[in-house]
C-alpha cells in the first residue's frame, strides 16, 4: 500500500527495517544523521555518509539509507534523512526543478514524500525523519533546506565538520598595493529603548535596530494561562506559528489577484534555525498553558514575521482571548512591547495576532492585526507584500503525536 505525504505529514512504519531512497534531477549526496531526544547527535560518528557508511544499523549506499530499526540504539531517537547537492560541483544548488524527493519502503507498505520546492539557495536539506513513537517507529515529512550547506546542517546538530574552503587562487603577478577602502561605517547608536508598553486595538510600535548587526536576537512569545480554574486544570493547548516572507522575497503591494504567497513558516514540526534560513526557530511545543517562543536573527534578512496562534482543543472550544493568549515581542535591549486580544471568537480554530514588519527603515514595527478564522482549521495565509488572509493556507490538524 503506498502513502504520499504532504510537509509535515507522518505514518507509521511496519516492518523491521527501512529503506530510504532520493531521487533528484542533479547529482546529489545522501546521508543520515542519528539523532538523540534532544535533537543532538551523540558524537561526529553520528554523521552517516559515504566516507562512514554505517552506524549503529543505519547505512548509507548512494542514494538509499537503510535503517535496520531493531538494532538502533535505544538512546537514538530519530534517524534524519539528509540530501545535499553534489560537492564536486561548485556553486550548484537545489532548484525548483531540481528539489530531492524521497519514497520509504518498510513491510509492505510505501510512502513517498515530494517537498515544496527549494529555490531560496538551499545546498543541502532535511527530507524524513524516522523516530521513535511509544515501542514502534514513525516517518516524518520535513522538506527543510539549509543555504549554509552540510557544514551548516551539521553544526545545528552538533557534528564538527572540516570544511577546507576554497582552493587557493594561482599565484597572481606583483602589483603596486591597492588603496585601502574608506571603513565601513560603524552601527549606528541605538535609540532609547520604548521601556514596557501595550499596544492598543490596531496599534503599532517601531523599535529602533540598525539592521546590520548581526549580534541582535528579536525574541516573540505566545503567553497564555487557561482562562478560568476549570480550563487551566484541564490545560489549553495552544501552539504558535511564524509565518515569514525572507527579505528577499519582499514584493511591493499589489492588488490581490497579483498577490505571491509565501509558505515560510516556523512551528512544532518545522522548528527553523538560527544559523541559516529563515533565521526563525521556534523553542519547542508546550501542551499545557504557559508559552511557546520564537527567536529572530540577522534583521537585515527579514522581510514579514506573522506571530498566529492555532488552538488544539477539541472543535476549537473557547476564545483565545478566554485563554489569556497574547503576544509579547522584545528586542532584548529594554523594549518590550505586549500585543492583548480584544474579541471573544469562541469556536475559531486560528487567531493572527501581530505583524512584525523588518521593511521599515531604521529597525521594525510591530502592528497589532488582531484577525481570526471562520470555522475552519487551514491555517492563515501570508503574502510577499505583508499582507494575509485567513483560512487561505494549508488545513492543519494536531494529532496525539504532538
Amino acid at each position: 500500500m503506498q502513502h504520499t505525504l504532504g510537509k509535515g505529514g507522518n505514518a507509521p512504519l511496519d516492518g523491521p527495517a527501512a529503506t530510504v531512497t532520493i531521487t533528484a534531477a542533479t547529482p546529489i549526496d545522501v546521508s543520515a544523521l542519528l539523532l538523540t531526544a534532544a535533537r543532538k547527535v551523540r558524537g561526529d560518528h553520528d554523521l552517516v555518509f559515504f566516507n562512514h557508511p554505517e552506524q549503529d544499523g543505519v547505512s548509507v549506499a548512494g542514494a538509499t539509507v537503510t535503517a535496520d530499526l531493531g538494532r538502533v540504539p535505544a538512546d537514538v531517537h530519530t534517524v534524519a534523512v539528509v540530501a545535499s547537492v553534489d560537492a564536486d560541483r561548485p556553486g550548484a544548488r537545489f532548484d525548483a526543478s531540481s528539489t530531492p524527493r524521497a519514497a520509504v519502503a518498510c513491510g509492505p507498505g510505501t510512502v513517498t514524500f515530494e517537498p515544496p520546492p527549494l529555490v531560496d539557495g538551499e545546498t543541502v536539506a532535511v527530507l524524513l525523519e524516522l523516530y521513535r513513537r511509544g515501542a514502534g517507529w514513525k516517518v516524518r515529512a520535513v522538506g527543510q533546506g539549509w543555504a549554509s550547506g552540510l557544514a551548516g546542517l551539521a553544526a545545528d546538530y552538533g557534528v564538527t565538520v572540516d570544511d577546507p574552503g576554497p582552493p587557493a587562487p594561482a599565484p597572481a603577478p606583483v602589483a603596486p598595493p591597492p588603496v585601502a577602502p574608506p571603513a565601513a561605517a560603524p552601527l549606528a547608536p541605538p535609540a532609547p529603548p520604548l521601556g514596557k508598553i501595550t499596544l492598543k486595538k490596531a496599534g503599532k510600535a517601531a523599535i529602533s535596530l540598525d539592521k546590520r548587526d548581526t549580534t541582535a536576537t528579536i525574541t516573540a512569545t505566545l503567553e497564555w494561562d487557561g482562562g478560568s480554574k476549570r480550563r487551566r486544570s484541564k490545560g489549553a493547548d495552544l501552539d504558535l506559528y511564524a509565518l515569514y516572507v525572507p527579505a528577499h522575497l519582499v514584493a511591493p503591494a499589489k492588488l490581490a489577484k497579483g498577490r505571491k504567497e509565501s509558505d515560510g513558516v516556523v512551528y512544532y514540526r518545522a522548528l527553523g534555525s538560527l544559523v541559516s534560513q529563515p533565521f526563525v526557530q521556534l523553542d519547542g511545543d508546550a501542551k499545557i498553558p504557559g508559552r511557546e517562543t520564537i527567536r529572530i536573527t540577522r534583521p537585515d534578512q527579514q522581510g514579514y514575521v506573522l506571530l498566529c496562534a492555532y488552538s488544539a482543543v477539541e472543535n476549537g472550544a473557547g476564545s483565545f482571548k478566554s485563554y489569556g493568549a497574547r503576544a509579547v515581542v522584545t528586542d532584548g535591549r529594554g523594549s518590550t512591547v505586549t500585543v492583548p486580544l480584544f474579541n471573544d471568537n469562541p469556536g475559531s480554530y486560528w487567531v493572527a495576532i501581530a505583524l512584525v514588519d523588518f521593511t521599515v527603515p531604521g529597525g521594525f514595527e510591530i502592528r497589532h492585526v488582531e484577525r481570526y478564522s471562520e470555522g475552519g482549521e487551514a491555517r492563515p495565509m501570508l503574502y510577499t507584500d505583508g499582507t494575509f488572509e485567513m483560512d487561505e493556507g494549508p488545513v492543519e490538524f494536531k494529532d496525539d503525536d504532538f
